[in-house]
């Protein structure tokens, strides 16, 4: 998917803006990040990729 890099700093900059200024703490983050991580390790990921490729092809339409 050649979406990753833009759509992964995208998340990183809503992650960021969560944290500085509605009140995420350290260890939502954290939770978050090992969730993604062993999420990816899973048999869904690739459905999940899917998806979100899909997703951003449809957005990029309009």
């Amino acid at each position: 998917m050649n979406v990753s890099v833009p759509l992964v700093a995208v998340l990183g900059a809503v992650v960021w803006v969560a944290w500085r200024y509605m009140g995420l703490r350290a260890w939502h983050l954290v939770v978050c990040l090992l969730f993604g991580f062993f999420l990816a390790a899973t048999s869904a990921a690739p459905q999940i990729r899917q998806l979100v490729s899909v997703l951003v092809q449809s957005l990029s339409q309009h």
